[in-house]
């Protein structure tokens, strides 16, 4: 899988950057690292990397999981989102998690990381524990969310889920 993975990331690498985003010029490679150059600006390119985070967010016992619109009906996961310029990890961390289900966190763990072949992502993984707040779901990317337990039980009320229903 890792060398499948691998192979799809360089090949849309090449593919996206034969020509030059500036100019239009037809890139070459260069011989001494894995990049392309354009020979009119000699503006190097190397392959895209997003960084992504997925956190694990821990209260007592329970995990915060999060149904996506997206998902099929019952399939519930942790808190992912993309890593934007400007920040450090933990911060993404934190604006996702308040951006999607309206908590803080607090006590943020780097856990590990993996290459995802879409078509560039690199998932960095993180535990934190849960600091304040009522969850509050932001209706777009999140449309519940709730704490469940080892045993799979969904503790969270419908009302403290979705305050005011």
């Amino acid at each position: 899988m890792a060398i499948a993975s691998y192979a799809v990331q360089i090949l849309d690498f090449y593919r996206s950057t034969a020509f030059c985003g500036v100019y239009g010029t037809k890139t070459n490679p260069v011989a001494t690292e894995r990049a392309r150059i354009c020979p009119s600006c000699s503006r190097i390119v190397y392959p895209r990397i997003s960084p992504a985070i997925i956190i694990l967010i821990k209260m007592g016992d329970e995990i915060l999981l999060a149904h996506s619109p997206r998902f099929p009906s019952g399939f519930y996961s942790v808190i992912v989102g993309f890593n934007e310029p400007g920040e450090n990890l933990e911060q993404t961390v934190r604006r996702e998690v308040s951006e999607e289900v309206g908590i803080m966190v607090q006590n943020i763990r780097y856990f590990g990381s993996e290459p995802w072949p879409f078509p560039d992502s690199f998932m960095i993984g993180f535990v934190a524990d849960y600091a304040e707040g009522e969850i509050s779901v932001d209706k777009q990317e999140i449309d519940n969310a709730g704490w469940f337990t080892r045993d799979n039980q969904f503790r969270s009320l419908q009302k403290r889920v979705f305050p005011g229903h």
